[in-house]
């Protein structure tokens, strides 16, 4: 088949969006004959290099961006970038009907932004559309604004009305009416795509791991001596939630753990503070921005990664550390929640902080005075990633699902079926 995929954000050897544009437009290009539409100033150097090492024959880029408008990646994640990306999807929709005129697509596909709150003007095409997987509706529970600062209700106030606004955008509400089926990332996104209009939605991650780099986290060590090391890894905001996890590490009193902290951000010194007034900064360990290697190899030394992050579409670094067969802790709540089961990991309920720290800190003591529950989920949450979230298995699944679509089955909701995330 012939299928059209938009990919705002589209680089090889980058993770994130730019990972998630790349590898869904490279795997489903093992199976389909795939244009891209994405954009020069961000990766057409390094998309034409990766090609000349390792050429994929049906995967073809088609570059454009603004003419009045031509370094969007100056402007980072602010405002104006919204607003590039925004005029770019308008301009996304004419060069893919023109393309669509010379070639013919059996389907379209939006990939990224991974986001459900912004339109895509190619479901307009009079061909079958694919939305997402997309996120973005997930938010902190109001009982957790109380550890917030000013600045950071803020910043939450925003992007609720950001989110909004999207919301009444009527552009936003066809892409979800045209979608043959939308994939959003969690439970909460789902909600609102329903709500949008959308006629069949499923959940799925966005985000995955090759099989080299399962292979390469499958050597990290087993460590299973003292003294029982947790760590964290994100970036320091105040959604990430790691002040929640210091003081779960603070009441589980665990005298011989250490817990590792990697990243760096505006909550460096709150964190540090915080530390320092729960009588625990001997036992927790700021190794600030790394390399990814050396975050990998922080990994394998410890034995349990905490991310208690308070609206994750998608975690990533949850996916590694399963990887690396370490269990994860996490709250029950956005992409955490579907990539973490109880066989591999502890959910945490969301209904206080208070709960959610009192459990976080059982969650600690238990994995910390049970070396065997350790093993078997890290083992349980290693097989998950093979299975569930290798990038070559995702590929083969939404080809087949395009072949389902195209077919025009008599019963689409109950024909498209994945594997992940069930």
């Amino acid at each position: 088949m012939k299928v059209l995929v938009s990919a705002y954000s589209c680089e090889p050897g980058k993770g994130s969006e730019r990972g998630v544009g790349w590898n869904v437009a490279r795997e489903i290009a093992r199976y389909h004959e795939v244009w891209v539409l994405t954009r020069p100033d961000e990766s057409k150097t390094a998309i034409e290099a990766e090609l000349a090492l390792n050429p994929v024959p049906n995967l073809h880029f088609v570059y454009f961006t603004l003419p009045f408008w031509q370094d969007s990646l100056r402007w980072g994640q602010s405002g104006p970038m919204q607003l590039h990306y925004y005029l770019w999807q308008i301009q996304a929709y004419f060069v893919g009907k023109k393309l669509h005129q010379e070639v013919g697509f059996d389907l379209t596909h939006h990939v990224t932004f991974v986001r459900y709150s912004a339109p895509s003007f190619l479901s307009l095409l009079p061909i079958p559309f694919v939305w997402g997987p997309v996120g973005g509706g997930e938010s902190a529970p109001l009982s957790f604004w109380k550890d917030f600062t000013w600045k950071n209700k803020l910043y939450e106030i925003l992007r609720w009305g950001w989110r909004s606004m999207g919301e009444l955008d009527i552009f936003t509400q066809l892409t979800a009416q045209n979608s043959a089926i939308a994939y959003a990332t969690t439970e909460d996104t789902a909600k609102r795509i329903e709500k949008l209009g959308a006629p069949v939605v499923q959940i799925y991650s966005a985000i995955g791991l090759l099989t080299a780099e399962i292979e390469q986290l499958a050597q990290s060590p087993r460590l299973d001596t003292s003294p029982l090391r947790l760590i964290g890894i994100a970036r320091l905001l105040h959604w990430k939630g790691l002040h929640l996890g210091l003081r779960a590490f603070a009441q589980a009193n665990l005298a011989d753990a250490e817990y590792w902290i990697v990243g760096d951000g505006p909550e460096l010194d709150r964190l540090q503070a915080l530390a320092l007034e729960l009588g625990i900064s001997s036992q927790v360990k700021f190794w600030g921005l790394l390399p990814r290697e050396e975050v990998l190899t922080k990994l394998g030394e410890c034995s349990v990664l905490v991310h208690p992050s308070l609206h994750d579409s998608g975690a990533g670094v949850c996916l590694e550390a399963m990887a690396a067969e370490k269990p994860v802790i996490c709250l029950d709540l956005g992409g955490p929640a579907v990539q973490v089961t109880t066989e591999t990991g502890v959910k945490v309920p969301v209904d206080t902080p208070e709960l959610a720290i009192s459990k976080l800190a059982e969650a600690m003591v238990r994995l910390a005075g049970d070396p065997d529950l350790r093993l078997k989920m890290g083992r349980a949450g290693q097989q998950r990633v093979r299975e569930c979230y290798n990038w070559e298995a995702k590929g083969k699944q939404l080809a087949q699902i395009y072949e389902q679509i195209v077919k025009g089955k008599a019963s689409v909701q109950t024909s498209i079926t994945l594997k992940i995330d069930p």
